[in-house]
């Protein structure tokens, strides 16, 4: 992840990888078969991790907007060529491409977020902490905006660090969660 953070995808080499890893590019290509199983496997390495670490987050003892919030601190990239966003930005250029085995292993990573913010948004309507709201089509139209601001954070576009992209996303969920009788 480190590597391709650093100088991206079209730059790493296996032989450089194994380098780097103390194998040789042969033993990489055994154990990966391409470059793109490569990546794809670091992906959904990277995303075991943050699985867990979502899921201490959203199962604390904790109202559900706090939750919402700690959910899109960590779906945020950290800053310019965050690891795992550059990771996954390799992934969706390299998907127009991919096998339908990869598209699976793609889709379901993404599932997995997606159910994990429907079940919290389901669970804030039901306590009465967020105005009723379908929670599946809100999760879509979360993510997509999550996906949009993230990608221009990960890339470093002028004017959009992560505390702007945090302060749109806190406003916009303000404005559209908020219950009209609070």
């Amino acid at each position: 992840m480190d590597m391709i953070a650093e100088s991206g995808l079209e730059k790493l080499t296996m032989a450089a990888l194994g380098r780097e890893v103390g194998m040789s590019s042969g033993h990489l290509l055994y154990y990966f078969h391409s470059k793109d199983e490569l990546l794809l496997r670091t992906l959904e390495w990277s995303e075991g991790r943050l699985g867990a670490e979502r899921g201490r987050l959203l199962t604390r003892a904790a109202p559900a907007r706090e939750r919402l919030d700690a959910y899109v601190d960590l779906y945020v990239p950290d800053g310019h060529r965050d690891p795992h966003w550059t990771l996954w930005l390799e992934v969706w250029n390299r998907s127009q491409n991919a096998d339908e085995d990869a598209r699976e292993r793609q889709a379901a990573i993404e599932g997995a977020w997606h159910r994990d913010l429907v079940a919290l948004l389901a669970e804030g309507v039901s306590r009465g902490e967020f105005r009723p709201v379908d929670p599946d089509r809100f999760a879509s139209r979360l993510r997509a905006l999550l996906d949009g601001f993230s990608i221009h954070v990960a890339i470093g576009l002028r004017g959009t660090d992560r505390e702007q992209i945090l302060g749109h996303v806190r406003e916009f969920l303000d404005e559209t969660l908020a219950r009209s009788d609070t």
